[in-house]
């Protein structure tokens, strides 16, 4: 079972996941899949990948020997299509379509060197790996560049050789280096494949596929008939992968957690249907955004009950009252809600403090400033934006609604300062301001500019 740390934004500070470690062994987590994208200490001519708040080499040996006490495995995702490395200018000769940074073009010698030399430098900061996930899911326009353009023209190439290859090539890179380090691939750019496509393309010799679904009602049946026939093509081994978080929005704040817990009972279905000796394990992802370019999602610490609630009904087989009472007693929480957003309960969970103030930031900032703007009908009528532009008011109208714009901008400015404390014992400045520029900030400055415009009137 293991946990997805997605750390291509708000990526926590080393020490906040070395105190969430133990937690997530204790919730019946076996490792990590650590997807480190740009927070990775890239030296050399690769340095340029390195996000200023990527983690020190220090730092991650650190973690990473801390995991090991756990006895929690370890394993590394390096996302190909690469679009963190695409984006740069310095790279952006190796994109398959020029114009985008979406995937790597695979005819270049240049793109396996790179790839080479980033698998290099993630296994030197790694001892004793038994998996490496290579990613290649939504490798989008693979095939639409010039030179895989005139490589489909030649005889009996097709779209899915060329995937299929690519795959290979990057599998190889690390098997020839690696030999006693298997890789794991996304199967989602594989499904449609033929048997015998698969069969003979010399993938399922080097590769574990992780099969990935997120949804509430996944196709159980479907679902084992896929398995059966990447058992039939070769692959040993399959994964499964669900999600804690991440998953249910592109700009989710909050997370829904009768929904995961939803898709872990779907995979448990689907193993237990499924041939015996197939699975290797289940990756519970945990998005913190949807690719590099998107915005954050719900951020790692307010996801934290959803995790626990999963991890324990995947080891227990199921949620019952008393899986309930483990999760509540493990993060401290009186009374976990999984269908609502309002559980009543603080918790003691590293981040716990983060989860109460994001909670109530998401339910009551906006609608609370709403409703004094636009349902006021002192603001509506006798304050409205032509009003504002021009300054003027009837000195009693502010008798009725200056008290309330006051207080509700002391409350929301009280309720920011604690979250802002809060989050930076967990997160980066960047990650931090973020997270209020998208949250925070549009529904706080119009309050203020409100506030603002009374005084001048």
């Amino acid at each position: 079972r293991l946990v997805h740390l997605d750390l291509k934004g708000a990526a926590p500070r080393a020490q906040y996941l070395e105190q969430v470690l133990p937690l997530l062994r204790a919730l019946g987590a076996t490792g990590l899949l650590l997807e480190y994208e740009d927070t990775f200490p890239y030296t050399g001519p690769l340095e340029l990948l390195r996000a200023p708040h990527a983690y020190s080499p220090a730092e991650l040996r650190a973690l990473l020997s801390r995991a090991q006490a756990q006895g929690l495995d370890v394993v590394p995702l390096l996302p190909f299509p690469l679009q963190f490395v695409l984006k740069h200018r310095e790279f952006a000769h190796l994109r398959e379509v020029k114009a985008l940074p979406n995937a790597l073009n695979p005819h270049k010698e240049e793109s396996l060197a790179l790839v080479k030399a980033m698998i290099d430098q993630v296994m030197a900061l790694h001892k004793d790996l038994r998996w490496f996930h290579i990613g290649c899911d939504e490798v989008y326009y693979l095939g639409e560049g010039e030179e895989s353009k005139q490589w489909l023209q030649q005889q009996d190439n097709t779209p899915e050789k060329l995937c299929l290859s690519h795959i290979k090539a990057v599998a190889t890179c690390l098997a020839s280096s690696y030999p006693m380090v298997t890789p794991i691939v996304w199967d989602d750019m594989l499904r449609g494949m033929s048997e015998e496509t698969l069969a003979g393309s010399g993938v399922p010799q080097l590769v574990q596929l992780m099969i990935w679904d997120y949804a509430v009602d996944i196709d159980v049946e479907g679902k084992v008939q896929l398995i059966e026939k990447y058992h039939r093509c070769g692959f040993s081994k399959v994964w499964f992968a669900s999600a804690f978080k991440g998953a249910t929005g592109v700009n989710q704040s909050l997370t829904l957690i009768g929904h995961h817990l939803r898709n872990q009972l779907e995979w448990l279905q689907v193993a237990s249907r499924s041939p015996a000796d197939v699975l290797e394990g289940i990756a519970l992802t945990g998005w913190q955004r949807y690719d590099h370019f998107s915005v954050l999602c719900e951020l790692l610490p307010v996801a934290i009950p959803s995790l626990a609630v999963c991890l324990q009904a995947l080891q227990n087989g199921g949620y019952s009252e008393k899986v309930k009472e483990n999760v509540e007693k493990l993060l401290g929480m009186s009374n976990l809600e999984i269908d609502t957003f309002t559980s009543t309960s603080l918790g003691t969970f590293p981040g716990s403090n983060i989860l109460t103030l994001v909670t109530q930031v998401s339910f009551y900032l906006k609608s609370s400033v709403d409703e004094l703007l636009e349902r006021n009908r002192y603001v509506t009528g006798w304050f409205s934006p032509y009003h504002r532009k021009r300054k003027i008011i009837h000195p009693i109208i502010m008798h009725h609604f200056q008290p309330d714009a006051l207080s509700l901008l002391s409350k929301w400015n009280a309720v920011v300062q604690d979250l802002q404390a809060a989050m930076e014992q967990v997160f980066h400045k960047c990650a931090i301001e973020e997270w209020m520029e998208e949250n925070v900030h549009p529904s706080l400055q119009k309050l203020q500019q409100v506030v603002d415009d009374l005084d001048e009137a």
